[in-house]
């Protein structure tokens, strides 16, 4: 079945694979922006410019503010801290409240002597 599957769906496969190239590319490109070593230097950039009068000090500050934001996860467009590495959040249906066991769906044994 595997194989007819395989075939069926062959002409899909340049999707896929281009699916799978921009996950790779966001993935690399969101490790690059939340990349403390990046931050540094676009915090010694901004503190540069300032020194050299290409920017004044409120807009190094403000820009200084939206880095750090970045940084610590508390940027007011609610983009937030990248997620951990390797992780990924459960789909919006599958996801419960703290403490509360997962709900059983009709027809599951429940364990008790079947």
């Amino acid at each position: 079945m595997d194989i007819l599957w395989a075939l069926l769906t062959l002409p899909y496969a340049p999707v896929r694979g281009l699916t799978a190239v921009v996950k790779v590319i966001a993935r690399e490109a969101e490790s690059q922006q939340y990349n403390p070593v990046n931050i540094r230097r676009e915090l010694e950039e901004l503190d540069r410019a300032a020194e050299a009068g290409e920017i004044t000090p409120e807009e190094r500050d403000r820009e200084q503010q939206q880095v750090l934001d970045r940084l610590t996860g508390t940027a007011a467009g609610g983009g937030g801290a990248p997620p951990a590495a390797g992780r990924r959040p459960p789909p919006a249906g599958r996801r419960r409240a703290a403490g509360r066991p997962p709900a059983r769906r009709a027809g599951q044994d429940r364990g008790r002597g079947r």
